[in-house]
C-alpha cells in the first residue's frame, strides 16, 4: 500500500481572513486542497496527465475540525498523508499547523474516487497503490 505524505506551507495573506485578520474555512479549504494536488502529484497523477486521460481525483467527502484560528501573517504547515485504500476509494487525512509555535489548528478527513470524466464513472484506483 503507498505510505505517502507530504508537506506543505502557505502563508496568510489578506485575500485569506475575515475583517478581523483571522483565516476564513474557504480559505483552509484552498491549502489543503493545494496539498492533496501537490500529493496527487507524488501519486503518479500530475495536471496534464489527468486532463488528457480524463481521469481525476473526486472529493467525496470532507470533514473538518477547527480546533485554534490563525491569522494574519501566519506561516502554516499542512500536512496531508494517505490514511486508507479500498479498490474504488481512498482516504486522506490533513493537519494545518502553525510554524511558529507548531499549535495544531485544523484536523481534516476526505474520501476520494478516480472518475473518468465526462461519463462520471468511478475507476478501479491503480493495483501498485495497494499492494
Amino acid at each position: 500500500m503507498l505510505n505517502l505524505s507530504l508537506l506543505t506551507k502557505e502563508d496568510v495573506m489578506f485575500f485569506d481572513t475575515d475583517i478581523g485578520g483571522v483565516v476564513h474555512n474557504l480559505a483552509y479549504l484552498r491549502m489543503i486542497e493545494t496539498n492533496r494536488t501537490k500529493l496527487a502529484e507524488k501519486m503518479g497523477m500530475n495536471l496534464k496527465d489527468m486532463c488528457s486521460g480524463s481521469v481525476y481525483p473526486v472529493v467525496l467527502r470532507t470533514e473538518v475540525d477547527y480546533l485554534k484560528p490563525a491569522t494574519l501573517g501566519d506561516t502554516l504547515v499542512i500536512e496531508g498523508t494517505i490514511s486508507k485504500i479500498e479498490r474504488v476509494r481512498f482516504w486522506c487525512q490533513f493537519t494545518v499547523k502553525r510554524e511558529s509555535d507548531n499549535a495544531l489548528l485544523i484536523k481534516c478527513e476526505q474520501s476520494l474516487a478516480l472518475v473518468k470524466m465526462p461519463e462520471a464513472k468511478p475507476q478501479r484506483l491503480p493495483k501498485e497503490w495497494y499492494n
